[in-house]
């Protein structure tokens, strides 16, 4: 969600959609995770909702819209780093990943 955020405000069903095409279709968050999520987000200071609003004639008023805050942004940056440093481990240990042909 961070991710998605990091590119603009954005309404949960617009999250969800951008979640989905970023992974290809095998994240599909269900309503209640995304908003759980999204609630979890807010109160942990990761996201906050924006007072901005595109013209009422190009949407509906009852959605919410998102932005990630500088916390959120630090800590998106923190998990970047800590994933990096896991895949140099595994690199490391394992080699480069080599792409299988003919499996899924």
């Amino acid at each position: 969600m961070l991710l998605s955020l990091a590119e603009g405000e954005r309404h949960g069903y617009a999250l969800k959609r951008d979640i989905a095409r970023r992974t290809n279709g095998k994240v599909n968050l269900a309503a209640g995770a995304l908003y759980g999520s999204i609630s979890k987000m807010l109160a942990q200071g990761l996201i906050e909702e924006s007072d901005e609003r595109p013209d009422p004639h190009l949407d509906d008023e009852r959605r919410r819209y998102y932005r990630v805050t500088a916390f959120g942004r630090q800590v998106a940056q923190a998990e970047t780093a800590r994933l990096r440093e896991l895949v140099d481990i595994a690199t490391a240990r394992f080699g480069r990943p080599v792409p299988a042909e003919g499996h899924s």
